[in-house]
């Protein structure tokens, strides 16, 4: 897990409110331990703490809203989250098991509880430390595995989740990018390409992650023990996410390594097919790749004004000076 934050973030009001659930978040607690705010977490609180009950001491994680109000405007809501969370579970994602949903009367705000998986979530470190070399030679196909099993849920049951098509994503970023006060000519560039080279719909419409990448993922010397963050969650195009997962952002200098800067695409698609039963669509991906990037863009773009405004954090800041470095990658990816 990442760092924790330093003592003076923790909030007295949190820690009485966690004992007050105690029992509810595991039956039987009585008690509340070691209260932490990590670090990180660019949109959502992330607190580690233990509970104490009879059966001894249990690790968990809290997964909160801004000081337990503030929503951002494009997740799905935590409480959704969680659900999702727990049918990934039931389709056999390796997931944090959630234990407790916040409720209104717990004076949380909104959030939820989950078991807390030990493991890192560091890309830098996955892809380049020693202790993940073995996990590094399957993570490729684990992943192509892990994203087919969430493909096959069924997305009937979450009618209430957005349903957008590419175009209507082109639109969708073009406008955050162009709320910005800096023109991009290398954005202009590769929004015009992504409205001109539109892919068709797909034939079966996949509950999608929608961040499902290296930094998402936790990992332990065997491979992925868990994905996290699944607030952008959407009904579209599964290729969605394979091109996601192979955005050069996500691969930490290890550029020669396509997917998530540890495996090869081959290795990713053989495993997905294998796994779904869906074939592969190449000329999707690589749309949804450039389409991926000029998304990471945007954000990174409008960071600027997060941070001279709403949200002056370190996180804010290092996310806004990456704008330039999606410039390259859009280059290199137009002239493919």
């Amino acid at each position: 897990m990442d760092a924790p934050a330093s003592p003076a973030a923790l909030e007295p009001t949190l820690l009485d409110s966690l004992i007050r659930i105690a029992p509810s978040i595991s039956p039987h607690a009585n008690a509340i331990d070691n209260l932490e705010r990590l670090s990180g977490g660019a949109t959502q609180e992330i607190w580690r703490f233990v509970v104490i009950g009879p059966n001894g001491r249990d690790s968990k994680i809290l997964r909160r809203a801004r000081q337990g109000a503030k929503v951002g405007e494009t997740g799905i809501g935590l409480e959704m989250e969680a659900e999702l969370v727990a049918a990934a579970a039931a389709a056999g994602v390796p997931v944090p098991r959630v234990d407790y949903v916040l409720r209104p009367a717990d004076g949380l705000g909104r959030g939820y509880v989950m078991n807390c998986i030990d493991g890192e979530t560091l890309g830098g470190r996955i892809v380049k430390s020693e202790k993940f070399a073995a996990a590094r030679q399957t993570l490729a196909s684990d992943c192509g595995t892990i994203l087919a099993q969430i493909h096959a849920v069924d997305p009937a049951r979450f009618a209430w989740l957005d349903r957008r098509s590419p175009v209507q994503l082109v639109d969708q970023w073009l406008a955050v990018y162009r709320a910005g006060s800096v023109v991009r000519p290398v954005f202009e560039l590769a929004f015009r390409w992504l409205a001109s080279h539109v892919p068709a719909d797909p034939d079966r419409p996949a509950l999608v992650h929608g961040d499902f990448r290296n930094g998402n993922l936790m990992i332990g010397p065997e491979g992925v023990r868990a994905v996290l963050d699944w607030e952008l969650a959407h009904i579209g195009d599964p290729m969605e996410d394979l091109g996601w997962l192979c955005v050069n952002s996500w691969r930490f200098g290890c550029i020669d390594r396509p997917v998530g800067g540890f495996g090869r695409q081959e290795d990713l698609f053989d495993a997905y097919e294998r796994q779904s039963g869906r074939r592969v669509n190449r000329t999707a991906i690589r749309w949804w790749e450039i389409f991926g990037t000029i998304r990471w863009g945007a954000i990174c773009a409008g960071g600027l004004a997060n941070f001279r405004l709403a949200d002056p954090t370190i996180e804010r800041a290092m996310i806004a000076r990456r704008a330039s470095e999606t410039e390259i990658d859009l280059l290199r990816l137009l002239s493919d």
